[in-house]
């Protein structure tokens, strides 16, 4: 006789969730996902907090979580180091800078000289200054997870070669297969 194993949430393994996030066990909730646009990911592949991973490892579908994931576990601290003054002369095209652009809190995008893409958060602007903070946002914060396992499935050939999963009728795969036409990926 034999018996369906259940697919548990493991490496190569397209995993579907749905989860409240908060800030610290009884703080702020800065995230919820639902059944009907659950965040789907491959199990595994780096796309995820390596400590995310750990607590979800080994659960099936329709089975619950509960946990907590200290700072360090998560984004780390705030790390001044990651605070850039960059010369306002830097956001210019054409001589002007786009309207509304250096708004305080804004994220700008901007790439460094060997390709590496990063967000920065604009926390102060003067005449010839604007002052970036590129710590994650939620850098310093003990996360708290609650929510359940909704789908496991064997993640096929071609999610593995693209790094994130197709034909799931969500927008997980990002800008990704767009930007890089060599990808293959025609799941836009």
């Amino acid at each position: 006789m034999i018996v369906d194993e259940k697919l548990v949430a493991d490496k190569n393994k397209v995993v579907s969730v749905r989860y409240e996030l908060k800030l610290g066990k009884d703080g702020e909730i800065v995230e919820a996902v639902n059944e009907e646009k659950p965040f789907v990911f491959i199990f595994g592949t780096g796309y995820m907090l390596e400590k995310f991973e750990d607590k979800l490892k080994g659960l099936s579908e329709n089975e619950t979580f509960k946990f907590n994931l200290s700072s360090d576990e998560a984004y780390g601290q705030r790390n001044e180091e990651n605070l850039a003054e960059i010369p306002m002369n830097a956001f210019e095209q054409n001589g002007k800078v786009e309207k509304g652009l250096l708004t305080i809190g804004n994220y700008i995008p901007l790439r460094d000289e060997a390709g590496n893409h990063y967000n920065g958060k604009v926390i102060s602007v003067t005449k010839d200054m604007v002052k970036l903070d590129f710590n994650h946002p939620l850098a310093g914060e003990d996360l708290h997870f609650t929510g359940a396992v909704l789908e496991v499935r064997e993640a096929t050939e071609e999610e593995l070669s693209h790094g994130h999963v197709h034909g799931h009728g969500h927008d997980n795969c990002g800008d990704d297969c767009e930007s890089d036409p060599s990808s293959g990926c025609n799941c836009h």
